[in-house]
């Protein structure tokens, strides 16, 4: 064991860990969930961290000795070593206070051994007087927050074009396939297979771009504001030098806060992503259901489509299989709608000069941009890419849709044209066979006025 000291007094820290006091006493506080922080948060904090070493000695604020230590230091951290020595709980002081120490005793201790000197000598290298140098968990944690949100934003953009690009090539291939269009769950003009699957494509991708120009708005950072957002403790030209320097390590186009204190204050960038995330939730839980229930069956559902099976589906019905990738996305996108309630929560209970709730709302983003990066491509392969249509099965219910009745409208009026529907649901014909009947239009003209390809097209599908 080592002994450590902080303001609160002494406390045994095992030799071989790099964390120290600070970070033991987070560990003992707040024993919550089990889950620490997540890798990208922790490379982005390091991110930061290195970025303000560098201007430190620019600027004459940070001797070059110990900053080449801490600089190594964090290298270690972002090529995956000392991964096991961030254990602060998700759940843990507001602002990331905790999070942040645990990153500067890391840093500080690694960078003592680097000189060869012994974990703990914080007289000599200190986590706050020089890892945390012109810093503070007000500005730090924000700005690495930012930067962990825009690149796995950055992946999520590429998937969901991915998956919407693949919503779109199987509505090419179904593009001739038309099936009973409708609405309130009731049958209405028919459309075709693919129109909808481009649709469903149209739909994703607009989500994609939605996220992508909340996420822009992530560019501006806090670093160099400091406690409060008044940049206390930094030296001349401080803030511009290191959000440049930390624009050149993340290969982003970072640019400083316009305002200080409103970056500290106001979470509204972060959670304007998080409400995009939740409404291609919604896009992707309706979708979801419509494959549901386009495929359910195969005897007493739609059975419109067939959705590649991908395991057996009961542990008591041999033969059974059922819509588990569908299943397992909403309830993905469940979860992401619950997080967003978490984020929306913590964006306006923050007081005065700080949001304090920073690390839970990060936290929640970047689980959800996480379960859609690792789920969707899957779903993608294993679902989308592998639907067939029964071909037979939409012809005969759209060759009965009494729907058609709606074409005759500007012919005949629209109300001949219910009574037409009335009568073709009562005798269970087809409203091309009961216009034939009653002599209303000839077998040729029906033919052409009802064709059911040229009625389900999507006039204003545009590819």
């Amino acid at each position: 064991m080592r002994l450590e000291k902080d303001s609160l007094g002494e406390k045994e820290i095992p030799s071989g860990v790099y964390y120290g006091i600070q970070t033991l006493r987070a560990v003992e506080n707040f024993p919550v969930s089990g889950r620490t922080e997540r890798t990208e948060l922790i490379y982005a904090y390091v991110t930061v961290k290195k970025a303000a070493v560098i201007t430190n000695m620019k600027l004459g604020s940070l001797d070059n000795e110990r900053g080449e230590a801490i600089l190594k230091a964090a290298d270690d951290v972002l090529h995956g070593k000392l991964a096991d020595q961030f254990p602060v709980d998700l759940y843990q002081s507001g602002a990331g206070t905790s999070f942040n120490m645990n990153i500067n005793e890391v840093l500080a201790n690694r960078a003592l051994e680097i000189l060869n000197r012994n974990k703990g000598e914080y007289d000599y290298l200190s986590p706050n007087d020089h890892v945390n140098a012109s810093q503070s968990s007000n500005d730090t944690f924000p700005t690495a927050s930012h930067i962990a949100i825009i690149k796995e934003s950055d992946k999520l953009y590429k998937t969901l074009i991915n998956l919407g690009g693949s919503f779109k090539s199987k509505g090419k291939q179904l593009s001739d396939t038309p099936k009973s269009g409708r609405t309130h769950l009731m049958d209405a003009m028919p459309v075709t297979l693919g129109d909808e699957f481009i649709a469903y494509g149209n739909a994703i991708i607009r989500a994609a771009k939605e996220i992508h120009e909340k996420r822009n708005n992530l560019l501006e950072v806090a670093i160099g504001g400091t406690a409060t957002g008044t940049g206390v403790n930094t030296p001349v030209f401080y803030r511009d030098n290191v959000v440049k320097k930390l624009a050149e390590l993340t290969s982003l186009d970072l640019i400083p806060a316009k305002d200080s204190l409103e970056a500290l204050q106001s979470r509204s960038q972060i959670s304007n992503l998080s409400g995009a995330l939740r409404e291609l939730a919604h896009d992707l839980i309706r979708i979801s259901n419509d494959l549901r229930l386009m495929g359910s069956g195969p005897t007493s559902g739609f059975a419109e489509i067939n959705l590649p099976p991908v395991q057996p589906g009961s542990s008591i019905m041999p033969g059974k299989f059922n819509p588990v990738m569908a299943e397992c996305l909403n309830m993905i996108s469940f979860q992401i709608i619950g997080n967003d309630t978490t984020v929306s929560l913590a964006a306006q209970a923050g007081q005065f000069e700080l949001n304090v709730m920073t690390p839970i709302m990060t936290s929640n983003i970047l689980d959800s941009i996480s379960f859609l990066n690792n789920y969707l491509p899957i779903f993608q392969t294993k679902c989308v890419e592998g639907i067939t249509a029964n071909n037979d099965r939409l012809k005969t219910i759209a060759e009965m849709n009494p729907s058609f009745a709606t074409v005759l409208s500007p012919k005949i009026g629209y109300i001949k044209a219910a009574e037409l529907v009335k009568q073709a649901m009562g005798s269970k014909k087809s409203i091309r066979d009961i216009v034939v009947i009653r002599g209303i239009l000839s077998e040729e003209e029906a033919d052409e006025l009802l064709d059911l390809k040229t009625i389900s097209k999507n006039l204003y599908t545009k590819e």
